[in-house]
């Protein structure tokens, strides 16, 4: 990775994170200024890393790979009486449920059974 490219990637992976939680929290103030407080924290505790610095690069690859679960993965949910709405939108990912059908079997991934204890 090159100096040049480093505060650029991170400028990046910052608004990437920002836009993301954007997304994730729309509608609940409350924690949406706590996500952003969050993100600019994590950043700020790494400004100083000089850009040719070993941690930088998994910094930048780890906002990123956050923004991306944010903005697919979480679902907020809200109560209407006796039912919880989901606010799914755009861009949350949607599986065709297949481990769902599984029932009580053991998934294993890379060898360990999913959701165990290392």
């Amino acid at each position: 990775m090159s100096t040049a490219t480093s505060p650029t990637m991170a400028l990046q992976a910052y608004r990437h994170l920002m836009r993301a939680a954007s997304i994730a929290f729309d509608g609940d103030m409350r924690v949406l200024a706590a996500a952003r407080e969050q993100i600019r924290n994590g950043f700020r505790e790494k400004a100083n890393l000089a850009a040719s610095d070993p941690e930088v690069q998994p910094a930048i690859q780890k906002a990123e790979e956050m923004a991306s679960f944010l903005k697919s993965n979480v679902v907020q949910g809200r109560k209407e009486g006796d039912v919880y709405k989901l606010r799914i939108h755009e861009h949350t990912e949607r599986g065709d449920n297949d481990t769902v059908k599984l029932g009580g079997q053991t998934i294993k991934i890379d060898g360990k059974k999913c959701c165990s204890d290392p």
